[in-house]
């Protein structure tokens, strides 16, 4: 399963313990300490899964810049006619 996948299984798991911990606060009452505890960690556990979600979104590999198609044809030689400009030389003398 893909991470993706993953998350969207525990998001549907938590929904349903939501939905449980709904039920079981109305057959129980909610204001008992243990009933409280169990909600406030399915919110906790709801805001962490959430945050994971954010940070796999952004950890998902970074796109790859296109590629640049370079042609094997020669360059034109009038490109270099000021190579000496450059630093390059003049082409009809020598290094010392």
């Amino acid at each position: 399963m893909s991470v993706h996948d993953e998350l969207m299984s525990v998001q549907r798991c938590l929904e349903e313990l939501t939905r449980s911990v709904k039920r079981l606060e109305q057959q129980i009452g909610g204001g008992g300490l243990e009933i409280r505890r169990v909600r406030t960690d399915a919110d906790h556990l709801r805001e962490s899964v959430a945050l994971l979600r954010e940070a796999a979104a952004t950890a998902v590999s970074p796109k790859r810049p296109d590629l640049v198609t370079i042609s094997d044809t020669p360059y034109d030689d009038s490109l270099w006619i000021d190579t000496d400009d450059e630093g390059l030389g003049a082409r009809d003398r020598r290094a010392p």
